[in-house]
C-alpha cells in the first residue's frame, strides 16, 4: 500500500500497488516522440510497467494496521518479513508472462535493494538491520541466478536476443524506474505537497539519457521539460480511497470505501 500524506492531519489516500503501477502503465503508453524513443518491445515492456508490483497482491488484499496510524502500513514502512515476500513474488508472477517480463521484473527488485543499478543514492540495502541482512542476500541472490537463467533464455532466440544487449536492456531497465518513481511522485504526496523535481537517467535511447525536470503549476496542472510525451496536454490519472481511523483509533476497513480519483494535466508550457 501506499498511504499519500495529507493536509492538517486529514484523511489520507490509500493506494493499492496495482492502482500505483496502473498510474506508471498510463505514463509509459503516453511516453515517446522525436526525442525519447517509446518503450520496446512493447507488449512485454507494457506488462511489466502494469504488473512491477504484482507481488504485493495478496499483500494489499490482507493489509496489515500501522498501529501508529490505525491504517494500512505505508509501503516502505510495511514490515520487512512481509515486504522481502514482494520481491521474489513479483518475479514469479511476472516470468509467467513472458522471460523478458520476468527478466525486467527480477532487475527491478534486485535493483531497489542496490541503488537501482546506480542510479540513485538510496541503497535500500544499507538501511536493513542486521537480523534481516541474510535474508535479503538470500533473496537478491536468488534473483541474480533468475536473471541468468532468463537471460541464457532468451539468448536462444533470434528474435529476443537483442532485447537483452547491454545498451537495450538497461534504455528499458531505466524507462521502468523512470515511470515507477513518476507515478510515486505522484502518489505519495497530496498536491500541495508536491514541489519541483528532477528525475535523471531518463533514456532518450540506448545510447543517451536527460534529466527531466517536473514543475507543479497549480491546479493539477504540471510541466515537464523537456517533454518526453508523444502529445501536449495529456491527462493521467489514478485512484485510492480517502481514509482516517475512527475516534476510537480502529483500523479502517477499506473494503467499504468508494474510490476516488486524482488528475494530472501534463502541459508543455
Amino acid at each position: 500500500m501506499i498511504v499519500q500524506s495529507a493536509p492538517d492531519s486529514g484523511p489520507r489516500l490509500v493506494i493499492t500497488m496495482v492502482e500505483h503501477t496502473a498510474l506508471a502503465g498510463q505514463a509509459a503508453r503516453a511516453f515517446g516522440n522525436d526525442r525519447f524513443e517509446p518503450v520496446s518491445p512493447a507488449d512485454e515492456m507494457l506488462y511489466i510497467i502494469d504488473n512491477h508490483d504484482a507481488g504485493w497482491t495478496e499483500l494489499d488484499q490482507n493489509a496489515p494496521t500501522d498501529a501508529s496510524t490505525g491504517l494500512p502500513y505505508n509501503l516502505v514502512e510495511t514490515p520487512f518479513e512481509k515486504i522481502i515476500k514482494t520481491s521474489s513474488q513479483s518475479p514469479d508472477f511476472n516470468t509467467k508472462q513472458h522471460a523478458y517480463c520476468g527478466l525486467l521484473s527480477s532487475m527491478h527488485s534486485w535493483g531497489l535493494y542496490n541503488g537501482r543499478y546506480g542510479l540513485s543514492h538510496h541503497v535500500l540495502l544499507d538501511s536493513l538491520a542486521d537480523a534481516n541482512r541474510a535474508n535479503a542476500d538470500r533473496m537478491l541472490d536468488g534473483e541474480l541466478e533468475r536473471q541468468s537463467r532468463l537471460k541464457t533464455e532468451l539468448a536462444r532466440d533470434p528474435a529476443t536476443a537483442p532485447w537483452i544487449e547491454d545498451g537495450h536492456l538497461m534504455q528499458n531497465y531505466k524507462q521502468l524506474q523512470f515511470f515507477d518513481t513518476l507515478a510515486l511522485y505522484f502518489n505519495c504526496n497530496h498536491e500541495g505537497a508536491r514541489e519541483k523535481q528532477t528525475f535523471e537517467h531518463v533514456p532518450m535511447d540506448e545510447h543517451q539519457d536527460a534529466m527531466i525536470t517536473l514543475e507543479p503549476l497549480g491546479d493539477s496542472r504540471y510541466r515537464f521539460t523537456p517533454f518526453p510525451f508523444a502529445k501536449d496536454g495529456i491527462e493521467l490519472s489514478f485512484t485510492g480511497r480517502y481514509a482516517s481511523p475512527d475516534d476510537n483509533g480502529k483500523p479502517v476497513d477499506l473494503t467499504d470505501i468508494a474510490a476516488s480519483s486524482q488528475s494530472i494535466k501534463c502541459v508543455t508550457s
